[in-house]
C-alpha cells in the first residue's frame, strides 16, 4: 500500500520573520522570493496606511502592492508620495463604487 502524503499548505510558512518595526534591508528583499517581499513590505506599508484610512487601509496597501517593488520602497521612505498615492488609490475605489450595475471598463 502506498504511503499516502498529506495535503499541501498553501500558505507559505514563516520560519524567520524580522521585527515588524525592523528595518527593512535591500538585502532582505534580495533574498525574499517574491511573495516573501510582498509580505514583508506589506508589514511596514499597511501601519502607515491605516494612519491615513484605517476603514480601507487593507485594500489600499493591497492595490499599492501591485506597483514595483522599488517604487513601494520609495513610497516608505516618502510619507508625502505615500500621501499621494493613498489619494490616486481613493480616487480609483470612488470612481468604482460610482459606476452603475454592470458598467465595463
Amino acid at each position: 500500500m502506498p504511503v499516502q502524503m498529506p495535503p499541501a499548505v498553501s500558505a507559505p510558512v514563516i520560519t524567520q520573520q524580522p521585527a515588524l518595526g525592523g528595518e527593512l534591508t535591500s538585502s532582505m528583499l534580495a533574498n525574499a522570493d517574491p511573495a516573501m517581499q510582498k509580505q514583508l513590505l506589506g508589514e511596514r506599508l499597511f501601519p502607515m496606511v491605516q494612519k491615513e484610512q484605517p476603514e480601507l487601509a487593507g485594500k489600499i496597501t493591497g492595490m499599492l502592492l501591485e506597483m514595483e517593488t522599488s517604487d513601494v520602497l520609495h513610497l516608505l521612505e516618502n510619507q508625502g508620495e505615500l500621501q499621494n498615492k493613498i489619494t490616486e488609490a481613493l480616487e480609483v475605489l470612488q470612481g468604482h463604487s460610482t459606476e452603475p450595475e454592470g458598467a465595463t471598463a
